[in-house]
């Protein structure tokens, strides 16, 4: 890792990243999570990863653009925890793999399976899977705030996939025969990053579309009034959280 020379990709300095952090895939949730801040400043533009920095009811909090994928987003973790990220949440979206959700629910990770090789191989250096799940005070928190914001939600294990277009009714008759309730390409990440460097993660992820039932993909546009419904749970949960 070349955390001894310090972050090389996200240009903010030491005091400009908050202890809390919202981290998102898509630039335009981003924005929208950081345009419910006060006091907000970008504090990073470079290689179009956006970090915002600002203060939900006068704490600071962070939002920062992770990408797609486990290497973009486990770059981007690493290089936050370097400049002082104590708590990262996801807040990001998935498909459904379990009948009954649509568009706009929630789905909270118990934890995340992955395919081994690749960033993980390269970290553990083992073939061993590694045991990844969220923090469980970030996980209780955001069950309660969800249950307080009355929203249709699912707790359960997922899937972190590298390959989009890779799923197939294969794909989702094996994962869903594990269990899994839900597919998306970045939890496993954070979640193994956090237990390795000693910080609180967790996620809420938003249905965007569904692996059995047809509801169609949702734009970001499309799924804009339920981030601000999402957005408000995860930065009351963030919140309530001490790093």
């Amino acid at each position: 890792m070349n955390s001894l020379i310090g972050p090389i990709h996200i240009k903010a300095k030491k005091g400009e990243v908050a202890e809390r952090v919202i981290i998102a895939g898509d630039p335009a949730r981003v924005e929208q999570v950081a345009s419910m801040l006060s006091d907000v400043r970008l504090v990073n533009r470079n290689r179009g990863l956006l970090v915002y920095t600002g203060k939900y009811k006068d704490v600071p909090v962070s939002v920062a653009m992770h990408g797609v994928g486990h290497p973009s987003s486990m770059l981007v973790v690493e290089e936050l925890i370097m400049l002082g990220a104590k708590i990262i949440i996801r807040f990001g979206t998935c498909g459904a793999m379990v009948k009954g959700l649509r568009i706009g629910d929630i789905v909270i990770p118990t934890a995340a399976a992955y395919h081994p090789g690749g960033a993980f191989y390269q970290y553990l250096r083992d073939n061993v899977c590694m045991a990844c799940a969220p923090n469980f005070e970030v996980l209780k928190t955001l069950v309660e705030e969800t249950i307080k914001a009355n929203v249709n939600y699912v707790v359960g294990p997922i899937v972190s996939s590298d390959a989009f277009y890779a799923e197939d009714p294969e794909f989702v008759k094996r994962w869903t025969s594990r269990g899994i309730v839900a597919v998306e390409m970045e939890c496993a990440g954070l979640f193994m990053l956090g237990a390795m460097r000693n910080i609180k993660t967790g996620a809420l992820l938003m249905v965007s579309d569904s692996l059995v039932e047809e509801l169609g993909f949702a734009s970001a546009e499309e799924l804009k009034g339920y981030v601000d419904r999402a957005a408000k749970i995860v930065l009351e949960s963030i919140l309530r959280v001490s790093p």
